[in-house]
């Protein structure tokens, strides 16, 4: 009863959280900038829907207000908020940590519940294994996110320069060529090219706007566009021929790391065969045969209290490790 009690509780933490994740009402600044952006108020007669949210509820909690601002006054906190930022995600640092957490308690539970059917699954060793697994999906959910969002950046940028070119050339400004990205481009190109649109209304100067989306986006490609553009206004210049240039780069080393990836596939698939073959193959084996692995576990023979089979396994485990690293640091070459 207390174990299923307990998966209860920690499938209800996890739900809460992905319901404030999939939640696209924002808070804070963001909110009203998006309120201010919209350009159309609700009519005094309109009349709310019945029922609120589950996320209007939380963000309404004090104690959650209280989380929220004691992590985002640490550095970690900061960091994590970035990242959030960086990944798209309508969530606070605190309510991310409340996911973390959540995950941790909730992945060892299920472990456990399994456990009822597969006896290798019901061990102190598995429910170790399922908090470091709890530990680590978020944040590998929360890094691929952010990844995927930038890929799909660097995708639309040359176009989107080509666009902003184009636009100078018919004589329109930087900001109204901007602007008409917002309109015509889609996300997540769009979503970050209107903030700089309503930081710049809002009456920030149209440099530190760049500077900004800079920092949010964290794209080399980006990066060098909006180089090109605060020198151009420094000093003058054709910013239509720059772009076009700066267009033709980013083209060109998309075009390079698609060939580079192609090339390195193989390398990058052995990297993966060497780190993962071993943790399946050990799993099969703890599935068909589950005493077949009690030797490594049983002590005498041991060092210092532990079994020696645990330590040939963790010794085995750091080795895969550095082998899979070092594979990857092979495989990653910067263009």
């Amino acid at each position: 009863m207390v174990i299923y009690v307990a998966l209860i509780l920690g499938a209800g933490i996890m739900l809460v959280f992905i319901g404030l994740a999939t939640s696209r009402q924002g808070s804070g600044i963001d909110a009203r900038l998006e309120r201010y952006t919209a350009g159309k108020a609700e009519p005094a007669g309109t009349t709310v829907q019945a029922g609120v949210g589950i996320g209007e509820v939380l963000a309404q909690s004090v104690a959650l207000a209280r989380l929220n601002r004691i992590v985002e006054q640490r550095d970690f906190g900061a960091n994590l908020a970035r990242d959030i930022a960086r990944a798209d995600l309508k969530l606070k640092p605190g309510e991310f940590m409340g996911l973390w957490l959540g995950s941790i308690v909730a992945v060892p539970i299920i472990f456990e519940v399994l456990g009822l059917a597969l006896a290798p699954l019901h061990s102190p060793l598995a429910l170790l294994l399922g908090a470091l697994v709890g530990a680590w999906l978020p944040r590998a959910w929360l890094g691929r996110r952010r990844a995927s969002r930038l890929n799909a950046f660097n995708k639309q940028l040359p176009d989107t320069i080509t666009l902003i070119a184009n636009a100078l050339r018919a004589g329109s400004s930087f900001l109204q060529a901007i602007e008409m990205v917002v309109r015509e481009a889609q996300p997540p190109i769009t979503v970050e090219f209107s903030r700089v649109v309503r930081e710049v209304n809002l009456g920030l100067a149209f440099d530190v706007a760049l500077d900004n989306m800079v920092r949010r986006v964290r794209s080399d490609d980006l990066e060098l566009m909006a180089t090109a553009i605060t020198i151009q206004h420094q000093v003058g210049g054709n910013l239509a021929e720059i772009l076009d240039s700066i267009a033709f780069t980013i083209r060109e080393r998309v075009r390079i790391k698609g060939e580079i990836r192609t090339l390195t596939a193989q390398q990058r698939m052995s990297g993966y065969v060497v780190a993962f073959l071993p943790i399946g193959l050990t799993g099969i084996l703890f599935v068909i045969a589950p005493k077949f692995m009690d030797p490594m576990f049983q002590n005498p023979p041991g060092i210092m209290d532990l079994p020696i089979g645990v330590i040939i396994l963790s010794l085995a485990a750091i080795m895969m490790f550095i082998g899979f690293m070092i594979i990857r640091s092979i495989v990653d070459i910067e263009v």
